[in-house]
């Protein structure tokens, strides 16, 4: 794809590498003397390091490479780098309506709002305080823009949640999100065969350790079961598989969180 990236003048750059902690991707590395971006699709192409440069060794040029990829971002970060994870996803949060689309999911994840995010609890407790003890770790959540391949889904229990539950159920993030990476859907309104695709894809590229289905107490809402009974099938995966039925006036209709029962495996 055509996107911007930023370019080193090799003549310029002496070294000094005050780009380095510039950089919020940490696309940026000290190489035999010079300046280098580990991989182009790490940069995400804003210039956040730019200012940092004594030489002016640094530009932003567009051209023709790969996609920027958030999710190989994070998961470098986070094995070179862990202590540089905050200031990362500030950086998107301050800069989410610029950033590039990634991946091959064209039209979806060019979508900022598709801009896959992950971020640990607060240790402090000052974001629960703010967000109402909120447990999401994690962005998208809507299943047709989680991409298969999301760090967040790596070695994950993973939820797959009628849009309707969390309005229903009052301690949804209390038993059912919490500690967990989460899709949601609804299995009348969407497309149920898209839906089934994409569940067999995470399926097959992650690691997901557990498959819980939570969905209203209504004859349309059971075909979310049906859909994960199939993206199970077809991805060959035995794990986990449990059902949790919500009714409409919030009761947990069976069985209860933490309780097995639901759909046998």
């Amino acid at each position: 794809m055509r996107r911007k990236i930023i370019k080193i003048d090799e003549e310029k750059c002496d070294g000094c590498g005050l780009c380095i902690p510039a950089c919020p991707e940490g696309a940026l590395q000290i190489i035999d003397g010079k300046a280098r971006l580990v991989k182009e699709s790490f940069c995400d192409g804003l210039g956040a390091c730019l200012g940092d440069c004594p030489r002016g060794a640094l530009s932003v040029e567009e051209v023709e490479t790969e996609a920027y990829d958030q999710d190989g971002v994070i998961a470098h970060i986070k094995k070179r780098s862990p202590d540089l994870l905050e200031k990362h996803l500030a950086h998107l949060r301050e800069h989410a309506h610029e950033l590039p689309g990634s991946g091959s999911h064209v039209g979806t994840r060019s979508c900022p709002s598709a801009a896959t995010l992950r971020w640990e609890k607060s240790e402090d407790g000052e974001h629960e305080r703010a967000a109402g003890g909120s447990e999401l770790r994690q962005w998208p959540i809507q299943l047709h823009l989680v991409p298969p391949d999301a760090a967040y889904l790596q070695n994950a229990d993973l939820v797959l949640v009628a849009d309707c539950v969390p309005f229903a159920y009052g301690d949804f993030h209390r038993d059912f999100l919490k500690g967990k990476a989460i899709a949601i859907g609804c299995p009348k309104l969407d497309d149920a065969g898209a839906h089934v695709d994409k569940i067999a894809r995470i399926l097959e590229e992650s690691d997901v350790k557990s498959l819980q289905v939570v969905h209203m107490a209504v004859p349309c809402c059971h075909g979310l079961v049906r859909i994960a009974e199939e993206a199970l099938q077809r991805a060959g995966k035995d794990i986990p598989f449990d059902a949790v039925v919500i009714g409409i006036k919030g009761e947990v209709a069976g069985p209860r969180p933490g309780e097995s029962g639901g759909v046998p495996r």
